[in-house]
């Protein structure tokens, strides 16, 4: 019986790019990179794409076409998607679109536990964040406009879309957050946090 796989969202390329067609790991890296897809895939790390298609080839949803050898390259082997591949890929994606997952970002655990830090550490840094944002979202219009400018069709730059709304939801909480903080609406003690803590108990 074949082990069944973790989603992931490497995972879920490599299956959705073995769907266009067989492939070995370097074009496939590279079409990530190129279709900028890097911004919701991490292939940072080219040992995470073969350890990825790795475990899809032994759950066999993804399998080795070819071997190629050529002087001028290392020896590359070419995977192609199955059917259960595909039919797993169809499912991921469905489920993925539908179901909220639990999922543990870094920045709202670290609000979590925003009373370690005085509120003025915490207008320092939030401000910080709010440049970031709006530096990424700077970017992520320009390229969505050049792109847009291209004629590449809106079903392809819909992530960019949801990316961009995000970010603006989140600037528009930023502001509201650094404006309170800035007029002492929202205000805190370490005294104070440690005595609402005790107060409140263990549970």
């Amino acid at each position: 019986m074949a082990p069944r796989v973790r989603r992931s969202t490497l995972a879920l390329a490599v299956l959705s790019l073995l769907a266009e067609a067989p492939m070995h790991p370097y074009r496939m890296q590279q079409l990530i990179r190129e279709r900028k897809k890097d911004s919701v895939v991490n292939v940072g790390q080219r040992a995470s794409l073969y350890k990825a298609i790795d475990r899809l080839e032994r759950a066999g949803l993804a399998r080795v076409r070819e071997t190629t050898r050529d002087r001028r390259w290392p020896e590359r082997t070419v995977y192609e998607l199955t059917p259960a591949g595909r039919e797993v890929l169809r499912e991921w994606l469905a489920d993925a679109l539908a179901a909220r997952q639990r999922e543990f970002p870094e920045f709202p655990a670290a609000l979590s536990f925003l009373a370690l830090l005085t509120p003025e550490e915490a207008l320092v840094q939030l401000e910080r964040r709010q440049v970031a944002v709006k530096a990424d979202l700077a970017a992520l219009e320009g390229s969505s406009r050049a792109a847009v400018a291209a004629s590449i069709p809106r079903l392809f730059l819909v992530e960019d879309e949801y990316r961009a709304a995000v970010m603006r939801a989140e600037l528009r909480w930023l502001a509201r957050v650094i404006g309170d903080l800035r007029a002492g609406r929202l205000t805190w003690s370490e005294e104070w946090a440690r005595q609402y803590s005790s107060e409140a108990g263990p549970g």
